[in-house]
């Protein structure tokens, strides 16, 4: 996996990820959201812009962070909300807190009947496993053509 000062930046629009603008985000493959590859994985060299630390609440917001692994299979989005997540801290933390980026890798493990189910992970950038994460997510319908979300 390339480090991420080998990776380009990815910037969000605000509107699709309001939260992306207190983050640095570069991709480590070549899978991207909505560019409709092959399978549902990305992967992202992730960190906090002011220099927020990589601890237990962070790892567990960097769970969610990256969209819905779907979105690197489809072209167009949309909503797929999560109805639970479990978040497994491991003993990474044990000597503190990890300074800089994490790697972030979300899949889906299985997708269907309007369910789809993600699997998460969370590495500093010493190579350590803070944080594996798991949810369930419904797959929504695509939103016709200039219809109004409300």
């Amino acid at each position: 996996m390339p480090g991420p000062h080998d990776c380009r930046r990815l910037d969000l629009p605000a509107e699709l990820s309001p939260f992306a603008g207190q983050l640095e985000i570069r991709p480590a493959s070549g899978d991207l959201p909505l560019t409709g590859g092959d399978k549902a994985e990305l992967t992202a060299w992730i960190r906090f812009l002011g220099g927020r630390v990589l601890d237990a609440p962070a790892a567990v917001t960097l769970t969610g962070v990256p969209p819905p692994a779907l979105y690197a299979r489809w072209r167009t989005p949309r909503p797929v909300p999560t109805a639970e997540l479990t978040v497994h801290l491991t003993d990474a933390f044990d000597d503190g807190a990890h300074e800089g980026w994490a790697l972030v890798r979300i899949r889906t493990e299985q997708a269907g009947g309007g369910w789809a189910v993600d699997d998460s992970a969370v590495w500093s950038a010493d190579g350590r496993l803070p944080a594996l994460a798991r949810q369930a997510r419904v797959v929504r319908a695509q939103p016709a053509a200039g219809s109004v979300n409300s």
